[in-house]
């Protein structure tokens, strides 16, 4: 299965393997076992830098990428933990700046995998034990930390005392696990979804949120008050808006002209500016205005519409530019059509996991499409051919692999590689691009 991935160095593979033999135990749910774990690791998450913690539907990697990104244009000292990996394990923690080395990464799952081993811990829990054991031993200035799944029950929801706090978009998602029933929570599921990303709020640390539907709004709220936490909400607290070729930021505190975002898509103005509302809401790291601005221009997050470079890859379609996305729900897509609204014509390659709405990127791109093309999602079950096409009046086409789908392109229009972050880690690792 690629969440483990693989390993060129026989220590990591070991404890990958340990790491893939490893499940949730069915009906399992909540922190007690990661907080078990911890604290047999001497409870390492009580002893972090100042930390930056963001959960959200879609958007969070990318809101962590631009907050990253700022701290370190202030010339900051950043730990970074996102998810999932692309390619390589090693992507999950950043230490320092740079991806921790297969030396320690070895050496961190070991601790922690030796330290539970009779507690049956999930992947998610023992990387986030590792992230954390990891970002407890390197002195730095901050952390900014990506929720994996939903946010209550998260394993990165153990953090005391957060410098701040973000929830990026939300929408529906991973409805298997955040739309179980369960007494007590929210029926209305996109009220229920803002219920356990909002759930991640902390006392007396700042809650920072983009706009939402009013039901959700008023549930971020109630989570919030709930908690202690002090709810900064955009259109009351803060605002942002592209104009003029420039992202518009102003809080109670004053107005801010940035750059926009060199990541391309319009919802990545959005992601920027809600890490600029979480600096700016937090007092225990001062980020300058200049530095926000610097990292909205450097800021670099692959597989969300990245323009691949020259591989060999896109040597299959010379004089084309091929974009990636992992993108694989219906916010997703709404953001491929609005960048591909004027592009056309466009050929997309997509694999998804069978799990996901097969319409999901398809409806949004409709009209926009000169051909479709199915591949694996690698090493997981995905959709089939037959599963697109009620959502489109093109030939369904299917390919073993990447490769032989581009290979058969017609010869005219640019190309979208899209649906799945596995899929997209294949693409990378193909084109010769891994994460850096």
């Amino acid at each position: 299965m690629r969440d483990f991935a693989t390993s060129d160095d026989p220590a990591v593979q070991r404890e990958l393997d340990r790491l893939a033999a490893l499940s949730l135990p069915e009906g399992r749910f909540g922190l007690e076992t990661i907080r078990e774990l911890l604290a047999r690791l001497g409870n390492p998450q009580d002893h972090l830098p100042p930390v930056f913690h963001v959960a959200g539907t879609n958007g969070k990697g990318s809101t962590c990428t631009f907050l990253r990104a700022m701290l370190e244009a202030q010339g900051l000292c950043i730990h970074t933990a996102t998810k999932p990996h692309l390619v390589r394990y090693n992507e999950r923690i950043r230490i320092a700046g740079e991806l921790v080395s297969d030396g320690e990464l070895a050496s961190l799952l070991k601790e922690v995998l030796d330290a539970g081993s009779d507690l049956e811990p999930s992947f998610f829990e023992v990387t986030t034990a590792a992230l954390f054991l990891a970002f407890s031993r390197h002195p730095a200035d901050a952390c900014v930390i990506e929720v994996g799944l939903g946010g209550r029950l998260d394993a990165t929801n153990v953090i005391p005392e957060p410098a701040a706090c973000g929830v990026a978009t939300l929408g529906i998602d991973h409805e298997a696990f955040l739309l179980r029933p369960e007494e007590g929570v929210p029926e209305d599921p996109l009220t229920r979804i803002a219920f356990e990303k909002a759930s991640i709020a902390r006392p007396g640390a700042p809650l920072v949120t983009q706009s939402y539907p009013q039901s959700a709004t008023d549930e971020v709220a109630r989570v919030a008050a709930a908690h202690g936490a002090q709810l900064i909400r955009r259109e009351r607290d803060w605002w942002a808006e592209r104009r003029g070729g420039a992202l518009h930021y102003r809080d109670r505190s004053g107005e801010l002209t940035l750059p926009l975002p060199s990541l391309p898509g319009a919802h990545q103005a959005d992601n920027a500016a809600l890490a600029v509302a979480m600096l700016r809401h937090q007092s225990r790291v001062v980020v300058s205005p200049e530095a926000m601005a610097e990292g909205i221009r450097k800021a670099r997050w692959p597989a969300r519409l990245q323009l691949l470079g020259e591989g060999p890859l896109t040597a299959l379609v010379p004089g084309r530019d091929v974009w990636l996305d992992g993108g694989h729900n219906p916010d997703a897509g709404l953001a491929l059509g609005r960048h591909f609204a004027d592009h056309a014509p466009l050929h997309l390659v997509i694999g998804m996991l069978a799990n996901k709405d097969p319409g999901a990127i398809l409806r949004p791109l409709a009209g926009k499409l000169a051909s479709l093309s199915v591949v694996p999602a690698p090493g997981h079950e995905a959709h089939r051919p037959a599963d697109f096409a009620p959502f489109s009046d093109l030939q369904v086409r299917s390919f073993a692999t990447v490769p032989e789908a581009l290979a058969a392109l017609p010869p005219q229009g640019d190309v979208l590689i899209a649906g799945s972050l596995y899929l997209a880690g294949e693409v990378l690792r193909l084109n010769a691009e891994l994460p850096d």
